[in-house]
């Protein structure tokens, strides 16, 4: 039996729900601390917002991204003691922050203020409503990147690539108006499905230029360290070197598209990775994963008795 060559990614905005972790929050204590610990740094009740019935609270940027990394990290934590042949970390977008946490090139509490930072800029870059994102489903990624050039003949109606995330999932982010006329045209090119996505700003767009730039003078008063697990940015599917490439690239993420495909592609072919484990809630990007290489096993983490397993395997 071949033996497993791991790694380990991370989910981004649109994973979150309702009540999710529930079995980790009951059972597992150090879980818990750690949302307790990062609702006081951030002055944010994340566990009233997981148990409330408002699920349009958590889709607001603001919440979601400091949400999800403190979901992903307290994963991180109770996993991490219990893997071996762990050859790459990634994240998908927002999730990259944790993969830099887990691999120790970034300290917690510096990324959660830095991830808080970063959603406050994103939210403000674009007045409510004014901005959209959306799925489309059953397009060639060359279909679909003619179809933002078609419809971005002025500022009103930009739209482009956001995240490609497998060979039939593109998603695109732009103007509100943008991104309805090319959901018309997705569905006239044949797309399965073309639908609008919870989330407060179309993030990864040139719409988020302005902040990414001040979000390059946030991100130039923290430290950086060496990774001592590899990571792949999901910007350009380059691997982290230096603390100063990573801050490029962190800045380039904001407004360029997420390479989903391409970084799992990376990890298998170059990498031989044959055991991906996602960890954070949901079970997304195991799906994504897939479909882009169904030989891979995954593992999502949003069951908990995958985790016992993992847990009690050693």
């Amino acid at each position: 039996m071949a033996s497993l060559i791991n790694a380990v990614v991370f989910p981004g905005q649109g994973s979150q729900y309702l009540s999710m972790l529930e079995n980790y929050f009951l059972n597992e204590p150090t879980f818990k601390e750690i949302f307790e610990t990062s609702s006081q740094i951030i002055d944010i009740d994340l566990i009233q917002l997981i148990n409330s019935k408002e699920e349009e609270n958590l889709s607001r940027t603001e919440i979601t991204q400091p949400l999800m990394l403190v979901a992903n990290v307290a994963l991180w934590k109770l996993v991490a003691p219990k893997l071996k042949n762990l050859y790459f970390l990634a994240g998908h977008s927002l999730g990259e922050y944790a993969a830099l946490v887990a691999a120790e090139a970034l300290k917690f509490e510096e990324a959660l203020e830095l991830v808080k930072s970063r959603s406050q800029l994103m939210q403000n870059a674009v007045p409510e409503k004014e901005g959209s994102i959306a799925a489309i489903i059953g397009l060639k990624e060359e279909t679909v990147s003619d179809i933002c050039r078609r419809v971005t003949t002025n500022p009103s109606k930009l739209v482009n690539i956001a995240n490609i995330n497998s060979p039939n999932q593109i998603v695109i982010s732009g103007t509100t108006i943008g991104i309805e006329e090319a959901i018309i045209l997705c569905k006239k090119e044949g797309a399965k499905r073309a639908i609008k996505l919870k989330m407060s700003v179309p993030a990864h767009s040139d719409l988020m230029l302005s902040a990414s730039k001040e979000f390059a003078q946030v991100i130039e008063q923290v430290t950086f360290y060496d990774p001592i697990i590899p990571v792949i940015h999901n910007v350009d599917v380059s691997i982290s070197t230096t603390a100063k490439h990573i801050k490029e690239k962190l800045i380039e993420q904001i407004f360029k598209p997420v390479k989903w495909s391409d970084t799992i592609k990376l990890m298998i072919e170059k990498g031989g990775v044959n055991n991906i484990i996602e960890c954070g809630p949901s079970k997304v990007l195991s799906g994504l994963i897939k479909r882009i290489d169904p030989r891979v096993n995954t593992i999502d983490l949003d069951n908990y008795n995958h985790y016992l397993e993992l847990k009690n395997a050693n």
